[in-house]
């Protein structure tokens, strides 16, 4: 059994005007800094009225656009930028800043929970003492 036996040959002579590719190949878009806080903007208000996928979908975006583009807005880049300079990646320093944010964020997180645990193991100890106590209290009857 072949392959051309299973599927007809003239059905690879024409393509559905439907398909993605039908009009050949597209040249891969570029965003200038302005169009990606435009669009930062524009997804961030169809968060809030809950249409941020449909956001997406109609202009063609994905999410790991809008997260690269938002650590670009956050560090600078997209501001700061001249029109003829490149809006790329994050300089060295830029990434550096970013990552001792997140790393500031985990340790504070820790932080929080650590001595939310010391608070409780505090009172713990208290109400265990105070049990401690009442039932030596209780063990030794009084002399008269």
């Amino acid at each position: 059994m072949t392959i051309s036996s299973i599927m007809p040959v003239e059905d690879n002579d024409h393509m559905v005007s439907t398909h993605p590719r039908a009009d050949g190949p597209r040249r891969r878009r570029a965003f200038t800094p302005t169009d990606k806080l435009a669009h930062l903007a524009a997804y961030e208000q169809a968060c809030e009225d809950g249409g941020g996928g449909a956001y997406l979908r109609r202009e063609g975006l994905y999410s790991s656009l809008i997260s690269e583009w938002r650590k670009q807005r956050d560090a600078g880049v997209l501001d700061g930028t001249q029109p003829s300079a490149k809006a790329g990646k994050l300089t060295d320093e830029q990434a550096e800043i970013a990552r001792l944010k997140r790393e500031l964020a985990r340790a504070n997180k820790r932080l929080t929970t650590t001595e939310a645990a010391l608070d409780i193991m505090g009172k713990a100890h208290a109400l265990l003492e105070s049990l401690s106590e009442r039932a030596d209290l209780d063990d030794n009857p009084t002399k008269r």
